[in-house]
């Protein structure tokens, strides 16, 4: 059963704004910075919100949440896919520039896409 959250509620407005700083700090500590779509950058982060609020964690909401079996009362996602996932930092960021989901990109990546 599909869970609704409030987006206007003053807990998921906090949890957002808990969202952004820890994207910045993402940004900040990988020497990353955010795609250049804005309207994938706020549906990303409020994906990543939704997913902290129902489940925990930030999963990444470009992939499936689902019970996990092993842990009662606790969710896995496809790959395991927490931001920031394992594929954006080993593979994805290094070698395309940018990860699936597109909110976070190397300097270098954006400036070509800006060009």
């Amino acid at each position: 059963m599909q869970q609704l959250l409030d987006m206007q509620s003053e807990a998921f407005k906090e949890e957002l704004k808990k969202t952004k700083e820890f994207t910045d700090k993402v940004c900040e500590s990988k020497g990353w910075v955010y795609g250049i779509n804005e309207d994938v950058n706020e549906g990303v982060t409020l994906g990543l919100t939704r997913n902290k609020m129902l489940y925990g964690k930030r999963f990444c909401p470009c992939f499936m949440v689902e019970p996990d079996e092993s842990k009662p009362g606790k969710y896995k996602s496809t790959d395991d896919r927490i931001c920031p996932c394992k594929p954006a930092i080993e593979k994805e960021i290094p070698e395309d520039g940018i990860c699936h989901c597109q909110i976070f990109c190397t300097p270098e990546y954006r400036a070509a896409q800006e060009a």
